[in-house]
């Protein structure tokens, strides 16, 4: 990718802030949107294409990326396999490839998003910047941005757009079976991510008040004080009245080749073709109203379509029943419903039904927001739409329409005939309509709101760090993208055992934080390992590779590496290798304290084990897949197939982007032999055990002569670090062995 079209000079503040957008699925991309194609490519894509740029345009912003998925697919356009869009004034979609290479329905996406923390990770460092800010769309983008957020030290903001917990409970009281809905929506992890996104955002921007008491208020992890309002803002360049564009010819003929008397006013709605839209209910309303019929043409545009019999399941009953009902009410020559419409048409619709002086409806059963509303509003058109949420604000402050009850179809028509009825009462709400989106729903309006919040919540993200006695505002933050070294140390016997020159290392390090991390791998348990590390006095490290290297946690909030886990889970079976392991002598399960999850801790008697490798050919004969560490002629640790110290080593070379030369490693024993050997720069300290006497011909394996921290010390010098050691350290390294 080129980064170097990424950062392009652009006239802003002095502090201005890098906002980092994620959103994941559909098909974005910065002109001819798809939007009605599927269900993943509605009002979300057009959403943070147009906050992108409008947060862009803004002074104190120096720029906005937007990260989502590259796709490579023949069925789709080659638009979306592009690595990089520019949209303007400094905003930019990012596409990073991730999962299959062909479009899939963000309900698969799920088992992927791991991958996407990593590339991440490998795009801020190939830039060599960190965002201010993590904005996040939607369910699996906000897993994705929480764990960077946490990684990183970086605050969330977050947009959920629809929920999984009141979506789950409408289906199910619409009389779906539980288990069939886990299959096509794996609602069990996006409600769980869901409630961590709750948890750990610093701020939840909703469209509407209803959406936070009715919707969020239904998670267990619901605190109102992350919450804000924000209305989205919509393009009024592309919705406006009649007087600022002149209507295309082409609208009018695509509209009015279905109507035997197309000057008649024009009533339009459009939606997917979903049974929640309740399109059904609109054909109905007006079916079964002569006095409607006579007033008003209908124009329908449920998506596009070449063929019903292509569209899914679910998209051609609705179509295959809208046809039907047309029939049924001999609605032809009143109804139009165009196969084809590109977004450059929407805009032109309502301004053609404004022309018409007709009225926009939204049948839909339930409705959060209503970016349709707004869209009509702006192009002077009134509106009918649900007494439910997001119409309900938009209604008190635009002053254009009227919200009804739309599971009952005469509600719907009566509301349509009085919209019609008298021309000044219309006339009066046209002009609320346009003068209510410009004071509340202008992407200006939006960003103004957006940047009071942000500046809100980056002021006291500050404050916070200042009372923590940070030494500079990004103390807290990792640096993890931006290093350019790391030190990964054993504890017992390597980093500890020598005072001086432990207090001398740890400063050392803690000055050069911004370029090389610290990180420590044990046998020890993450409790074990923090007790010793704050008896001794040194400061949590960036990176702690705990219980033999497999599990991994980072910083001061132990935040756990969920990526790791999930890749070392495979083949591993803990309760059938503990019952297997029982078979032979010698082998006895250490102190439950020293079991977790992907690990079994056994002491072994080296006078009455077996040797390894028979060990390894029965565990293969049960189809058992373990790594078995033997260390200090006394410890075994059973471990998955991919989890050790050195493993775990070159997870984090991936993972964040260092090449594995680049990792400096400090040890003193067998379990550590994995990490010293290979690419990485090894130390090994003095007082190491026997058993590591074999590696000391080998490239990249530094003997040091010195104990413990002030083996490591002189390691560092071998490699160029150029580490002063005082008097006292040595004084102290004669004395610590014996």
């Amino acid at each position: 990718m080129n980064t170097a079209q990424l950062n392009k000079p652009i006239n802003k503040s002095e502090n201005s802030i890098y906002i980092l957008m994620i959103s994941l699925h559909g098909l974005i991309r910065g002109n001819d949107m798809e939007l009605g194609r599927d269900a993943d490519t509605g009002g979300q894509t057009t959403y943070v294409i147009e906050l992108a740029r409008a947060l862009a345009k803004h002074h104190e912003v120096e720029k906005v990326d937007l990260l989502t998925r590259l796709i490579d697919d023949a069925n789709v356009s080659n638009d979306y396999a592009k690595p990089c869009e520019d949209l303007g004034d400094g905003a930019n979609i990012i596409r990073l490839p991730f999962g299959p290479k062909r479009y899939i329905r963000k309900e698969l996406l799920w088992p992927h998003l791991d991958q996407v923390v990593d590339k991440c990770l490998h795009f801020l460092r190939e830039q060599g910047k960190l965002p201010n800010l993590i904005h996040t769309h939607y369910a699996d983008a906000g897993y994705v941005g929480q764990q960077l957020s946490l990684l990183l030290g970086i605050p969330q903001v977050h947009t959920g757009h629809s929920l999984g917990r009141p979506k789950l409970e409408r289906m199910l009281a619409s009389g779906r079976k539980p288990h069939a809905l886990e299959k096509q929506f794996n609602f069990q992890r996006r409600i769980t991510a869901e409630e961590e996104v709750i948890q750990n955002s610093s701020l939840i921007i909703t469209s509407t008040q209803q959406e936070i008491d009715q919707q969020y208020g239904l998670y267990n992890n619901f605190n109102h004080v992350r919450f804000r309002v924000i209305p989205p803002g919509t393009n009024t360049s592309r919705f406006s009245p009649l007087m600022r564009k002149t209507l295309e010819p082409d609208t009018k003929q695509l509209v009015d080749k279905y109507l035997t008397e197309p000057e008649k006013p024009l009533i339009f709605s459009i939606s997917r073709p979903d049974a929640r839209k309740n399109i059904k209910g609109l054909i109905e309303a007006y079916g079964k109203s002569p006095e409607l019929q006579q007033a008003a043409n209908l124009l329908i545009v449920a998506g596009t379509r070449e063929d019903i019999r292509q569209l899914e399941d679910s998209e051609q009953k609705v179509m295959t029943e809208l046809l039907f009902d047309i029939d049924r009410y001999d609605l032809w020559g009143k109804v139009a419903i165009p196969k084809f419409v590109s977004q450059d048409q929407v805009p032109e619709f309502y301004r053609l039904a404004a022309r018409r002086r007709g009225v926009f409806v939204n049948p839909a059963f339930t409705e959060p927001f209503g970016l349709t509303l707004i869209e009509a509003a702006a192009s002077g058109l009134p509106f009918v739409a649900p007494d439910d949420g997001g119409p309900r604000d938009i209604v008190g402050n635009c002053r254009n329409g009227l919200v009804v009850n739309t599971l009952e179809s005469k509600a719907i028509s009566n509301a349509l005939l009085y919209m019609l009825a008298d021309r000044k009462r219309w006339r009066q709400f046209s002009k609320n309509g346009i003068a209510g989106v410009l004071r509340h729903y202008s992407w200006a309006a939006h960003v103004e709101k957006y940047m009071k919040e942000v500046r809100r919540l980056l002021r006291r993200d500050k404050k916070r760090l200042r009372r923590q006695h940070a030494i500079i505002f990004n103390a807290e933050k990792s640096y993890m993208p931006l290093v350019r070294k790391a030190l990964i140390s054993d504890i017992d016997n390597t980093l500890l055992g020598n005072k001086p020159a432990l207090k001398q290392l740890t400063g050392w390090l803690q000055s050069h934080r911004s370029k090389l991390a610290f990180g420590i791998a044990t046998g020890r348990s993450i409790e074990s390992a923090i007790a010793i590390l704050k008896k001794n006095k040194v400061k949590i490290p960036d990176i702690l590779i705990t219980s033999v290297g497999s599990e991994i946690h980072y910083g001061k909030k132990l935040v756990p590496d969920l990526g790791w886990a999930a890749h070392i889970r495979y083949l591993w079976r803990k309760d059938s290798l503990a019952e297997a392991l029982l078979k032979f002598p010698g082998l006895k399960l250490q102190a439950p304290e020293n079991q977790r999850e992907f690990k079994l801790s056994y002491i072994a008697k080296p006078e009455s084990m077996p040797p390894l490798n028979e060990i390894y050919e029965y565990l293969h004969e049960l189809k058992l897949h373990a790594q078995l560490i033997y260390s200090h002629e006394e410890f075994l640790d059973v471990l998955p197939i991919r989890a050790s110290k050195g493993h775990a080593i070159r997870y984090l070379a991936y993972k964040w982007g260092l090449p594995l030369e680049n990792f400096l490693v400090a040890g003193d024993s067998g379990n550590d032999t994995e990490m010293l050997v290979g690419d990485t720069r090894a130390i090994v300290v003095g007082n190491h055990s026997p058993e590591l006497a074999v590696l000391r011909d080998q490239q990249h394996i530094y003997f040091a002569d010195g104990y413990y921290a002030a083996g490591i010390i002189e390691g560092l010098n071998y490699y160029g670090m150029n580490i002063s050691m005082d008097k006292a350290i040595l004084k102290e390294q004669d004395l610590s062995h014996v």
